[in-house]
């Protein structure tokens, strides 16, 4: 059977054979065909704003106004859904003072040639652009999360007399879903405030995982913290694994990003289908840039993968680890388990930098080894724990020898952050 699995801005084909194939998990999403092309789809979103009047509306009488754009690290058509927005804030208010914040969260800052590949250049050079900086703009303190933590955000976003944000919703491995109100925490928030909320306790709850809003510690921190930030009003895409627009969502920050998870939920749940090996990937460029990124991927896998089985990733990871401290954290101990006791005992204010991304990297170890395809140094991948290879071939025959078998079951996850994998 032949795959065409993304990998960066490419396809990375590969044949399995039939007989060791025991299931292919791939969104219903993929599927689907919009009658609206993308354009036609934010339109229909704007016209129709979920449980709130639309951006013009809430556009008049305000002169400081920020609309919250996602970074380079996601897949957001930021060139299609910034203009209509743009649009209609000045069609309330010719005259509004606008500010177009980029919420880089704890990612690092985007480059101006990121910027003007996610915004187009009309808009980075007419616009007034700001990136934000979770060390070093300035932030306003706004109140104590539910979590305990202390919730400092940018001071753009206290100053604004309106706040707009736009992104898109898939599945996410502890928030339950991206989009809504993540624009504004981790998006926009400190350092301090991310660690606060990203700690070790949380991130180990059993509703800290895809497509889970109810009980989930760390969506409560952050729909408090877009509300107390006063978030009113959002503009969310859906988006397909060739990353074409397929649905839009408008309106209020909490029921408008309700209402696109529901939908996306609708399509995106998939049966598990237990395999000794699992291949995934992280939807190819930009998600998979790192391989801290590519730890999403990895937990499609985990969720399928038998104990003691292997996972085979493919993720570009240009960019290399995407993170020293998330580096260090995993090369500089041997022993995993270690590394984790340390995380668990520490409080929610001794969470540490991408100390997260390592403790879910760390689960997803213990459970299943990892081969690792990919453009990043092989002494890197070897000190990130994983086996590093460089076709599915050389992968297959390592999962092979790893499992002293032959012809171990294979179930394939062509994009694993496009999924939520569920045994039910």
């Amino acid at each position: 059977m032949l795959f065409e699995l993304p990998y960066g801005r490419e396809k990375l084909r590969i044949e399995l054979p039939d007989s060791r194939i025991n299931g292919i998990l791939v969104s219903k999403l993929h599927e689907y065909k919009p009658l609206k092309n993308a354009a036609e789809l934010i339109e229909a979103a704007i016209r129709n704003p979920v449980s709130s009047p639309g951006l013009a509306e809430l556009s008049k009488g305000k002169q400081n106004i920020v609309l919250i754009a996602s970074d380079h690290t996601r897949p957001v058509p930021s060139r299609h859904i910034i203009p209509p927005m743009l649009r209609e804030i000045r069609k309330g208010n010719p005259n509004a003072n606008i500010t177009i914040l980029v919420a880089t969260g704890s990612h690092r800052i985007s480059t101006k040639a990121e910027l003007v590949e996610k915004f187009g250049e009309a808009i980075v050079k007419n616009e007034k652009i700001i990136v934000h900086d979770c060390d070093n703009s300035e932030f306003s303190e706004i109140g104590i999360l539910p979590s305990g933590g202390r919730c400092f955000i940018n001071k753009k976003l206290t100053d604004a007399e309106l706040i707009a944000a736009e992104g898109f919703i898939e599945p996410h491995f502890f928030a339950g879903f991206s989009g809504g109100r993540k624009s504004v925490m981790p998006g926009c928030a400190s350092r301090s405030t991310v660690l606060a909320n990203h700690c070790s306790e949380f991130i180990a709850h059993p509703k800290s995982r895809a497509g889970i809003l109810a009980g989930n510690l760390i969506h409560e921190d952050m729909l408090w913290a877009a509300k107390k930030a006063k978030l009113a009003y959002i503009l969310n895409v859906i988006i397909d694994q060739d990353k074409n627009v397929i649905h839009a969502v408008a309106g209020d920050a909490e029921k408008a990003h309700e209402a696109g998870c529901k939908f996306l939920s609708g399509y995106c749940k998939v049966k598990a289908v237990p395999s000794d090996i699992v291949i995934s990937t992280n939807g190819g460029y930009p998600l998979d840039q790192n391989i801290y990124q590519a730890v999403k991927g990895m937990t499609a896998a985990e969720a399928t993968v038998n104990e003691g089985g292997v996972i085979i990733m493919c993720a570009k990871s240009g960019d290399g680890h995407g993170g020293m401290d998330f580096f260090e954290q995993m090369a500089n101990e041997p022993d995993i388990q270690k590394t984790l006791d340390i995380f668990l005992k520490r409080n929610r204010e001794e969470t540490v930098s991408d100390q997260w991304q390592t403790q879910i990297f760390i689960r997803v170890l213990q459970k299943a080894k990892v081969i690792y395809i990919s453009d990043a140094p092989d002494e890197m991948v070897k000190a990130l724990h994983m086996s590093p290879a460089h076709s599915m071939a050389e992968a297959l025959e390592m999962a092979d020898k790893m499992l002293k078998k032959s012809n171990a079951g294979i179930t394939v996850i062509p994009d694993g952050v496009g999924v939520m994998v569920l045994d039910y």
